[in-house]
């Protein structure tokens, strides 16, 4: 999957708290997937939804997040970290809260290479997370 960058670089994405960073990443995530799914041919609307659900929900991007434990930057590894120890809210409905905890340490560290514009990074990271989500169909 792959996405393209904002024209404006955010200077302080550091400084951001987790919660602005997994908002952001959350967003851009499923931007990837949804585009990632339309160039795969899929024109019904319904279809496109039911097939983005096994992409953004919580189990899902928490077995990402695993998957990538030992292939993170020192750096990234702290942006996941604080986005999983972030408090952000209520689980959605169907999803635990350690797998909830863990989607939203993904969605930081999206949000972190976006706004950061380290489009390579980003590339690889969305990679492996559709590899991941269809490995298990």
């Amino acid at each position: 999957m792959t996405i393209s960058l904002p024209g404006e670089i955010v200077p302080n994405a550091d400084q951001l708290p987790a919660t602005v960073l997994a908002y952001i990443g959350d967003a851009v995530y499923e931007l990837a997937v949804r585009h990632y799914l339309v160039t795969r041919g899929i024109a019904s609307v319904n279809q496109l939804h039911r097939e983005a659900i096994k992409y953004v929900r919580a189990d899902n991007q928490a077995r990402v997040m695993h998957a990538l434990k030992d292939k993170l930057t020192e750096k990234e590894a702290a942006v996941a970290r604080r986005g999983r120890n972030a408090r952000s809210g209520h689980p959605p409905r169907g999803s635990d809260v350690i797998s909830y905890r863990h989607s939203t340490g993904l969605e930081s560290l999206v949000g972190y290479l976006y706004l950061t514009g380290q489009c390579g990074r980003l590339g690889e990271i969305l990679e492996l997370a559709r590899q991941v989500v269809e490995a298990d169909g």
